[in-house]
C-alpha cells in the first residue's frame, strides 16, 4: 500500500516538474479585451477592425480558445492588468509598460500626430513647438501618458471622439491623435475631414496584444509564432491593405 502511495506521489511530482498534466485539463481560454471600433458591430457580430482581424487569425493559427469583449479603453486595459487570463489590444508598447505585460506582436503600426483646425495655420517643426498650446488627449492612453510625462498641457477626454469637437469649438488648440483608420473614420463620420488637419507627426509606434503576466509563456510564444507566419505568407499584409483601402474610401466621403 505504501509503495502505491509513493509511486502515485512521484508520478504527480514528475508531471509537475516536466510541465505535463497529471490528469486531463481543460485547454486554456483567453479573455481578450479591446475598445469598440468606430463603427460598432450589430449585436452578435464580431468587431471589424485591423486589430480584431489580426487577433482572430492569430488565435486560429495558435489553436487558442478565446472570447473578445468590447469595453471602454480603461476597463479593457485594467482587465489585462488584473485578470490572469486576459490580454488587451491594440496596446502601444512603451518602456513604462514593458514589465507590466507579456507581449505578442506587433499587430499594427501608427503615427502619433498633432491635429489642428485647418484655419489655425500652425507651423510646428518639433513637439517642443507645441509646448505653449493646450492639447486634447484620450484619458489613460499612451499618448496622454507620453505628453503628461513630458510636462505638456493636456486636456484629457473620456473618449477620443470628443477631441475633434473640442478642437472646432476652440476648447483645445491641438489634438494628439493616432492617425489610423479609427481617426479617419471619426473625422469623416462627423464631417470634419477638411476642417481638422495634421500639423506634426511626433512619434511612430507599434501596437501589440498585451497579456497579463500570468498568461503561460507557451501561449504567448504560440501567438508570436502565428504572427511571424502571417507576415511571411502575406496574410498580415492583406489585412492591413484591406483597412488601408477602406480608410481611404471613408476619408473621401
Amino acid at each position: 500500500m505504501k509503495t502505491k502511495i509513493v509511486t502515485a506521489l512521484l508520478t504527480v511530482v514528475f508531471w509537475n516538474l516536466t510541465g505535463a498534466p497529471a490528469r486531463a485539463q481543460t485547454p486554456p481560454r483567453l479573455y481578450l479585451a479591446t475598445e469598440p471600433p468606430t463603427y460598432a458591430p450589430r449585436a452578435g457580430e464580431p468587431a471589424a477592425d485591423i486589430g480584431s482581424d489580426m487577433v482572430r487569425e492569430v488565435m486560429r493559427r495558435a489553436a487558442i480558445d478565446y472570447t473578445i469583449d468590447l469595453l471602454p479603453w480603461k476597463r479593457a486595459y485594467t482587465a489585462a492588468l488584473e485578470r490572469p487570463d486576459a490580454c488587451v489590444y491594440a496596446t502601444t508598447r512603451t518602456p513604462e509598460r514593458e514589465r507590466q505585460f507579456k507581449w505578442a506582436g506587433p499587430i499594427a503600426t501608427a503615427d502619433w500626430v498633432l491635429m489642428a483646425r485647418a484655419d489655425r495655420k500652425f507651423k510646428l517643426r518639433s513637439l517642443e513647438d507645441a509646448r505653449l498650446y493646450r492639447i486634447g488627449t484620450y484619458h489613460g492612453d499612451a499618448r496622454d501618458q507620453f505628453l503628461r510625462a513630458r510636462g505638456f498641457d493636456v486636456d484629457p477626454g473620456s473618449d477620443d471622439q470628443t477631441n475633434p469637437r473640442k478642437l472646432l469649438m476652440g476648447r483645445i488648440d491641438l489634438w494628439a491623435a493616432s492617425l489610423g483608420l479609427n481617426s479617419r473614420q471619426t473625422l469623416a463620420r462627423l464631417g470634419y475631414t477638411d476642417k481638422v488637419v495634421p500639423v506634426l507627426v511626433f512619434n511612430r509606434i507599434q501596437a501589440y496584444l498585451a497579456c497579463n503576466r500570468a498568461v503561460p509563456d507557451r501561449l504567448v510564444a504560440g501567438m508570436n509564432a502565428a504572427l511571424e507566419a502571417m507576415e511571411r505568407d502575406g496574410t498580415a499584409g492583406r489585412i492591413r491593405r484591406k483597412y488601408d483601402s477602406q480608410a481611404g474610401q471613408t476619408a473621401r466621403r
